[in-house]
């Protein structure tokens, strides 16, 4: 029986299937034509795709690091119904299961702060107050996102919430990022533009490193394609171009990488310019 980790080095790292969500086949592929993406994945009759909301708990022999946080559960009825949110039972619930508890989260690494991977980062508490979700946790994000958040625009403000974050900044528990950094010992933050400008991955060194790439290529065939990507990116072309500089890195570094949206190839290797799935990843 697989194992529900990937033993990488002396850490352990697990694969946490947050919620599904179901999107605009537009959104997804943006100016990428239907006969085109069909063959890697067909919309149901109502033009939706389904899109994962994966997370990665890192547990070194010091530390519980979380790597985004999913949805959460503060959607109301409506915002669930149109987005047609299907919760493994939230973060919580999948620490339940590894065997901690959200007090034991050392540090959460948040990549951006679209509600579909923040959300989770706060809760509303028995008394209807929003809180942190892990109460003894840094949490990081860079500051540009951040920037960017407090101040969002017409095409933005529909996935940025003050309530999946301010509550860390006035709780003193979220640090702002500037640049490429060390998080912890072989977790390395990585600017990676495009999808926000304040976009970042996460790489875990080892061997092989691990890279959660995050929404620079929602989808494996996104990172396989430099043209593909999501309607989402406010920054398309930077995204090309990034895409173009982490594929050149996959190929000298052979990475396992994670896919943040992908329920087909969630974890995969770049290999002669197309991903392959790694089937020895299964969820915790």
């Amino acid at each position: 029986m697989t194992a529900p980790f990937f033993q990488h080095g002396a850490n352990r790292i697990y694969l946490i299937h947050e919620s599904q969500t179901m999107m605009d086949a537009g959104g997804v592929f943006g100016l990428v034509p239907r006969p085109l993406y069909s063959s890697y994945i067909t919309p149901n009759a109502d033009n939706l795709l389904p899109m994962a909301h994966h997370c990665l708990l890192v547990q070194t022999p010091t530390q519980n690091i979380l790597i985004d946080t999913g949805n959460g559960d503060k959607l109301n009825a409506r915002q669930r119904q149109i987005v047609r949110l299907e919760s493994n039972g939230g973060i919580p619930a999948a620490l339940a299961r590894i065997g901690i508890t959200p007090e034991q989260i050392d540090l959460v690494i948040v990549t951006h702060l679209h509600a579909d991977h923040v959300g989770g980062a706060t809760h509303l508490d028995a008394n209807g107050v929003i809180v942190p979700t892990f109460p003894n946790a840094e949490y990081v994000v860079q500051r540009r996102e951040h920037a960017d958040a407090i101040r969002p625009n017409e095409r933005t403000r529909a996935t940025y919430f003050s309530d999946n974050f301010q509550p860390l900044i006035d709780n003193g528990q979220m640090r702002l990022l500037d640049g490429d950094i060390e998080l912890a010992p072989g977790v390395r933050g990585v600017v990676t533009p495009g999808h926000t400008p304040g976009h970042m991955s996460v790489i875990l060194d080892g061997d092989p490193p691990i890279l959660f790439v995050c929404d620079l290529a929602s989808y494996a065939i996104h990172f396989a394609r430099l043209g593909w990507m999501t309607a989402y990116d406010v920054e398309p072309l930077v995204t090309l171009e990034n895409k173009r500089i982490w594929q050149a890195w996959a190929l000298e570094h052979n990475p396992i990488i994670v896919f943040v949206h992908d329920s087909l190839t969630p974890v995969g290797r770049f290999i002669d310019k197309q991903v392959v799935k790694d089937e020895s990843w299964v969820y915790a």
